[in-house]
């Protein structure tokens, strides 16, 4: 947005919003979270592969790409759905996570799910995406904002595992089993999932 011939960040909007961009904006905001109350009460049954493409398609298409810094002020914040949702805005950790609590919300377990950290080798930075197993041992797909598609782990030779997190704990990309998490990341962990709680993005899942 220009104001006095000036480019304002979306924080800088946030904080000095005008009467009518601010009308405006807290009804993109309540669509948005509508939509997404509409997927998870309409989704639930669909077999799980349908609501892999549902959600990734939902949250790519309703938050656009700022850094932490442009959205919160903050170097690294982990947001809860529904706080990406209520801005439309987020980074890639944030498209993740959106699409990890939805997926669970939905009842697809946990268990199946993992954050994961890798690094965009195109990109030559490090970037999250969401990795579904449909078996333990099945080759995940990859749910990213990077790519509208999802696609099996062995087409993204652009994305390099480090290592990947859920509830249950966390997975070094070689290694299947569980590994110890430090005391930071659990704390990190949750305060997001509390939060997340407090919110209702992490609410009970629709179905059983």
């Amino acid at each position: 947005m220009l104001l006095g011939g000036c480019l304002l960040s979306p924080q800088a909007i946030a904080n000095n919003p005008s009467p009518a961009f601010s009308a405006l904006s807290d009804a993109q905001s309540a669509a948005r979270l509508a939509s997404w109350d509409v997927l998870l009460q309409n989704a639930g049954e669909s077999d799980e592969r349908a609501l892999l493409q549902q959600v990734n398609r939902f949250v790519n298409r309703s938050v656009r790409f700022v850094s932490d810094q442009q959205a919160w002020g903050q170097n690294d914040y982990w947001a809860t759905p529904a706080e990406t949702l209520s801005r439309g805005l987020g980074d890639c950790e944030d498209f993740a996570i959106a699409k990890y609590f939805s997926l669970v919300r939905l009842g697809i377990p946990s268990a199946k799910l993992r954050l994961t950290f890798v690094k965009a080798l195109r990109q030559n930075q490090a970037h999250m995406v969401l990795a579904y197993y449909a078996s333990p041992d099945a080759q995940p797909l990859i749910l990213d904002n990077l790519d509208a598609q999802i696609r099996p782990a062995s087409e993204r030779s652009d994305l390099l595992p480090v290592y990947a997190f859920n509830d249950l704990g966390v997975f070094l990309a070689k290694a299947p089993q569980r590994v110890s998490q430090p005391p930071q990341f659990l704390a990190r962990w949750s305060e997001l999932n509390e939060r997340a709680l407090a919110d209702g993005s992490a609410a009970t899942a629709p179905r059983s």
